[in-house]
């Protein structure tokens, strides 16, 4: 039992005796790979401009986004006001494929007040007044406007936003879904027959008329103010201002035409003005439904439709399904660049229709009555001066805006619907 202890320790002594001996061969092999990869890493931390006493530190790259913004400089915009213009300008591709030129249309109904180019007259019309301090906010002062709905629902969103009241006066035959919508935001609707601007009860004179009478009443509070968009400066500002420029710019100066229709005139004036100094060889047309005698007006001076001769008018206003453009008057806003428009062309009421489902079948864009006859006189413009061309246009509102009337006459887009343009657009200009 005793002798068992040494004879291990004498086992584990002859092992080490061993052991040392094998290991002092191979122990210069060992230190020489060690050496080598001991150089090879210190190349690689060279090559990679550090040096062997840098710390290599780990993110998961959550606060790399906030050490490169410039707090300082963030602007976040105040209110609904601060969203209107600077809309974009897009091309339409069927419709230049189709023609050969580039048409391209800017996004009106993109507008962040009421959705339509309304809302630029609006607040030009409202930030104007306040200047020569005919409005006050919050005081009660209510503004009055004769509308056939997009001018009326930008002035009711804007007077919401800055601390007015609106009334609205409107013709009874325009879409329902307009003047629902102007009870929704707050404003008094009042629905007019449709009259003859001589009449008193015609709904741009019935808004003046109630303006002038809130104002005369000491026991009603604020004032009342009457927009005028048919006649105010306010209105061709607005886009000489606005639009103008950023068509300008979003082409970078390069256009050969631009097509419009006119409702008071004001977005056509403001934009000629605007383009025609810095382009004087740009072709400016006007877009014309059936009914309106603004074509005449622009082609031969005289404002007169065949349609308003006695006897053969169904409506008091332009006769056509189209809502938004095309009048039988003369207007300040019109004549403020009426001198600028070289010509126009006429849009019957099944070209714009067929126009309007075509946009939507071709490029899903699905728009309302007057921005489906300015597509069509771009087409027609197109046809004229030949390919190549770069033609811009508007896209004035949602189509849906326009359901109870003018696309419940358009009808369904169908699944088997396969128009082509000779479809689309009679074979005249």
């Amino acid at each position: 039992m005793n002798s068992h202890p040494r004879t291990y320790t004498a086992v584990v002594f002859l092992a080490g005796i061993l052991l040392t001996l094998g290991l002092k061969d191979f122990y210069p092999d060992l230190e020489r790979r060690f050496h080598r990869r001991q150089k090879t890493h210190v190349s690689s931390i060279a090559a990679a401009g550090l040096d062997d006493t840098d710390k290599v530190e780990l993110s998961d790259g959550t606060e790399s986004n906030d050490r490169h913004v410039d707090k300082g400089k963030i602007h976040i915009p105040e209110g609904i006001q601060a969203c209107i213009g600077n809309t974009p300008l897009f091309r339409i591709k069927s419709l230049s494929e189709e023609t050969g030129c580039e048409i391209l249309a800017k996004a009106e109904f993109l507008n962040g007040g009421g959705g339509s180019p309304k809302d630029r007259v609006a607040l030009n019309i409202i930030n104007m007044a306040e200047e020569k301090g005919l409005l006050r906010p919050y005081s009660g002062d209510k503004i009055y406007e004769g509308t056939v709905g997009s001018t009326g629902i930008s002035l009711a969103t804007l007077c919401r936003a800055k601390g007015y009241l609106a009334h609205i006066c409107m013709p009874s035959d325009q879409a329902t879904e307009k003047s629902d919508l102007l009870l929704k935001l707050g404003a008094v609707v009042e629905r007019v027959p449709p009259a003859p601007i001589i009449d008193p009860m015609h709904f741009v004179n019935r808004a003046r008329a109630l303006a002038a009478e809130h104002t005369a009443d000491p026991t009603r509070p604020g004032r009342g103010f009457f927009a005028d968009q048919f006649e105010i400066e306010a209105n061709w500002k607005a886009h000489f201002d606005g639009t103008g420029p950023e068509i300008w710019q979003q082409c970078g100066g390069r256009l050969d035409a631009f097509v419009a229709g006119a409702g008071t005139g004001g977005t056509i004036a403001g934009v000629a003005r605007y383009l025609k100094q810095r382009l004087p060889d740009i072709r400016i047309v006007l877009a014309d439904p059936q009914g309106s005698g603004l074509l005449n007006r622009v082609k031969y001076g005289v404002m007169f439709d065949s349609r308003e001769k006695e006897g053969t008018r169904r409506r008091h206003q332009v006769d056509t399904i189209v809502e938004g453009i095309g009048m039988n008057r003369v207007t300040a806003n019109l004549e403020a660049g009426r001198e600028l428009i070289d010509d126009a062309y006429r849009v019957n009421d099944d070209e714009a229709l067929r126009m309007a489902k075509w946009l939507v079948e071709k490029d899903g864009i699905f728009v309302g009555s007057s921005s489906a006859v300015n597509c069509v006189a771009a087409v027609k413009l197109a046809r004229v001066l030949g390919p190549e061309r770069r033609i811009v246009t508007i896209l004035c509102d949602s189509g849906t805006r326009h359901l109870s009337k003018f696309w419940a006459k358009a009808g369904n887009l169908g699944d088997g619907t396969n128009l082509s343009m000779v479809d689309v657009i009679d074979g005249h200009a």
